[in-house]
């Protein structure tokens, strides 16, 4: 199956692994201890990851450390800050037309 970076980011546990792998290298184990789910499922999160291109494995030992591959993320960031634009005018539309209320009752 051909997996992308929006399925990747598609799961809010995925990106809590992202979240954490972003501040640092974590071992599978480490990351299974840190959530609430059995290690089998951490693995099927960590394997869709690796499809993507998120997260790569270095393996030392018998210990597999996750590592991210943020460069992966480019497409995902690239295809949401196109609407970043879009969002502010109306956030901004949307406070110009509270002000104007306030002003009104005044």
């Amino acid at each position: 199956m051909r997996r992308d970076v929006f399925q990747a980011i598609a799961d809010p546990i995925r990106r809590d692994i992202i979240k954490l792998l972003a501040e640092e290298t974590l071992s599978v184990n480490s990351i299974a201890e840190k959530f609430d789910i059995s290690r089998p499922a951490i693995s099927k999160h960590l394997k869709i990851l690796n499809e993507c291109g998120i997260i790569a494995y270095n393996q030392i030992g018998r210990e597999r450390l996750c590592l991210i591959q943020p460069q992966k993320l480019i497409p995902a960031f690239l295809w949401i800050n196109q609407y970043n634009k879009l969002w502010e005018d109306r956030i901004d539309s949307f406070e110009n037309y509270i002000n104007e209320i306030s002003n009104k009752q005044k």
